[in-house]
């Protein structure tokens, strides 16, 4: 009896570190397979492109809350930054008749600020950062309207004024969301470019590994000699600079100053980000996990809709699924721990 007993605590055992270490890829593989049955040629190279190229901009905002996180923080205005960015866009190339590359190095720096002011806010002011980034979503998302006095930018509109747009998004600026580089979008090779250089820099380099024990334990990293404040505030500019180049792929996709773009990536980013937190039983945000929940999100959604699903549905499916890795990532890890 004994003998049973233990056996079945060892399989029990066995099948949690399973679930925790296995679970969400293993959801992400039978999702594959059922729609490649159920829908024609879904298992294609087309297919898996589409997928990220539609998950590209909520998967870089995503990215940078990721770093964010690591140190222990959150940035709930990558969504709205991103937004700032298309519209510093259009202003750059509709209003003023400026370059693609001015405009990409004017998102850029917006979006550096956008960092800066959460660090100022956060690591010096010491506001909590729930409070601090959730006041600046809100101030860019009215920032973003005022710079536009509330209206889409497009080629060759007319301002009430009178005043006509002289400029449109170049051919340069445009080419990143919807040209392709041996066959695979440009958006989708920032993404992967930039989701590589972010692991290598979290998981092999110094800096990185300081990241994690400032999140970990950040007295424990100041009395170690690591300047903690520093590596918070370097964290929250960079998540500023990934989420203006979600910002840029969207605007390139877009192709006009949409006064709402960038709302929605926010709740898509934070999903990401907690299901990476079960991807290989990590309990922690980590880049290849976001990268994976963006995968999975993206396949669940891009499925979902060639089903016929509808929209609210979809979302449904979707708070599930983050719902089920989430436990995944703490529950069944605790009872594995114990």
């Amino acid at each position: 009896m004994k003998v049973e007993v233990t056996r079945s605590r060892v399989l029990g055992h066995m099948f949690t570190e399973f679930l925790v270490r296995y679970g969400v890829l293993a959801m992400a593989l039978l999702l594959i397979i059922a729609f490649s049955f159920l829908i024609p040629g879904f298992a294609s190279f087309s297919t898996a492109t589409a997928i990220l190229q539609a998950q590209a901009v909520a998967a870089l905002a995503a990215l940078g809350m990721t770093l964010a996180a690591v140190v222990g923080d959150l940035d709930l205005s990558v969504g709205a930054t991103a937004g700032l960015a298309v519209t510093v866009a259009a202003l750059v190339m509709i209003r003023y008749n400026l370059t693609g590359i001015t405009a990409i190095v004017a998102c850029l720096l917006a979006g550096a600020i956008v960092g800066a002011i959460n660090a100022v806010l956060i690591v010096v002011l010491k506001i909590p950062d729930l409070l601090a980034t959730l006041g600046v979503m809100f101030t860019i998302m009215g920032l973003k309207k005022w710079l536009v006095d509330g209206q889409t930018l497009t080629t060759g509109m007319t301002l009430p004024g009178g005043e006509k747009m002289p400029g449109k998004f170049t051919d340069d600026f445009s080419a990143i969301d919807g040209s392709k580089l041996l066959g695979i979008p440009i958006s989708v090779l920032i993404l992967i470019v930039v989701s590589i250089l972010v692991w290598i820099f979290l998981e092999r380099t110094r800096f990185g590994r300081l990241f994690y024990a400032v999140g970990g334990n950040a007295v424990a990293a100041r009395l170690a000699g690591v300047r903690v404040n520093r590596y918070r505030v370097a964290a929250y500019v960079m998540s500023g600079i990934l989420a203006s180049i979600a910002g840029i792929i969207l605007a390139s996709r877009l192709r006009q100053g949409d006064v709402t773009a960038g709302d929605s990536v926010l709740l898509d980013a934070v999903a990401m980000t907690l299901i990476g937190f079960a991807v290989l039983g990590a309990r922690k945000p980590n880049a290849l996990g976001t990268v994976v929940g963006a995968l999975f999100i993206g396949v669940l959604l891009y499925g979902l809709t060639r089903l016929g699903l509808s929209y609210f549905t979809q979302d449904l499916i979707k708070g599930l699924v983050l719902l089920l890795s989430l436990i995944l990532s703490f529950s069944l890890s605790r009872k594995r721990v114990s």
